[in-house]
């Protein structure tokens, strides 16, 4: 076994604790890969708020970038020295139809999640991208395009991937008339990559200091989602919703929105909903959801994103900072991704910081 060092968590509500980690030693088509950057994501506090401690320790992170360090004697498509990115899955069962068909998000037999999640060969509980090295089957690591910055780059592996997955999927690009509800983690991206698509893109929030942000991330107009005159204004005005809104909410609003024979893509809120039919069948609307994304979508959304200068707006801070982090997440204080820079887990342990 390999050692790390990494932030962990004992039980429910648990503070993160710095502790020594265990990696698997490589097999044949792993990497091992020193971790510089990871993101903090929304499920990272789900994960931490609902964490059993009957299931064993928890170490969230599932949107990374790094340097590969080794490499296993059957891995061909890189070397020592490479800059990688790693996202929320790292395996699938490879012969289901939706493997087969680039969808390992889609896995029959469920994916390997970089966290939390059951490895296929040996059993064990993955433990995820708070910490300094991840151990990982060469197929579900990216390389990471020549001029995407590092730290700002590892939210693509999750929160870009989850809004690229139904942009490309619904044909969004020129001509395309786009809404994003919701301006965060997810929904910024969405924004940049709408826009970047070629799409004529709104904004639709509550908060009407999100306007200037809007239209700094490249928006055509913003639609305030509390003022029944801008509602009417765009009723019917989308070909594609991207609803990124993360807590529970009324879907009709934003159904009547969308154009005829258009669709709202749930992203944010994945929790039961319900619908009016009659939202659906006036315009002969459609609803979907989304969530993650294959190995080729994601290789193509790196691609995308380097091509046309696309990052996260991150606040980053030293890892010892992870509780602040999560704390400023919980309470959206945040403008748009916290990243975490992995490297002060070299050397000895500062004092850990406070829940």
């Amino acid at each position: 076994m390999r050692t790390t060092t990494g932030w962990q968590a004992d039980g429910p509500a648990a503070a993160l604790r710095r502790t020594p980690l265990k990696r698997r030693d490589l097999r044949p088509d792993d990497l091992a890969i020193r971790i510089d950057y990871c993101g903090v994501c929304h499920s990272d506090l789900h994960a931490l708020r609902d964490h059993d401690s009957a299931a064993g320790p928890l170490v969230p992170g599932h949107e990374f970038t790094g340097v590969v360090t080794e490499t296993g004697p059957a891995v061909a498509g890189f070397a020592a020295g490479d800059r990688v990115a790693v996202g929320n899955i790292v395996d699938s069962c490879g012969e289901c139809p939706m493997c087969r068909a680039g969808q390992e998000n889609f896995c029959h037999a469920f994916p390997t999640l970089t966290y939390g999640g059951t490895d296929r060969r040996d059993g064990s509980t993955t433990l995820g991208g708070f910490s300094r090295e991840y151990v990982v089957r060469d197929r579900f690591a990216y390389p990471l395009p020549p001029g995407l910055d590092p730290a700002a780059a590892a939210p693509l592996l999750c929160a870009g991937v989850t809004v690229w997955e139904p942009l490309h999927a619904l044909g969004v690009g020129p001509g395309s008339r786009v809404a994003v509800a919701g301006l965060g983690g997810l929904g910024h991206l969405a924004v940049k990559m709408a826009v970047a698509l070629g799409a004529t893109t709104s904004v639709i929030s509550r908060s009407p200091g999100k306007a200037d942000d809007a239209r700094r991330l490249g928006a055509h107009a913003f639609v305030l989602s509390t003022d029944p005159i801008h509602l009417a204004r765009a009723r019917d005005g989308f070909d594609v919703v991207i609803d990124t809104i993360s807590t529970p909410h009324d879907l009709g609003p934003y159904l009547r929105l969308v154009a005829l024979d258009g669709t709202l893509s749930h992203l944010g809120h994945l929790g039961p909903v319900t619908v009016e039919t009659m939202d659906l069948l006036v315009g002969r609307k459609k609803l979907s959801s989304a969530g993650s994304a294959g190995r080729p979508a994601t290789a193509a959304m790196l691609d995308f994103c380097a091509a046309n200068g696309i990052t996260a707006e991150i606040e980053l801070l030293p890892s010892a900072r992870v509780h602040e982090a999560l704390d400023r997440l919980r309470r959206n204080d945040v403008r748009y991704r916290f990243v975490l820079d992995m490297s002060d887990l070299d050397g000895a342990a500062p004092p850990e910081p406070h829940a």
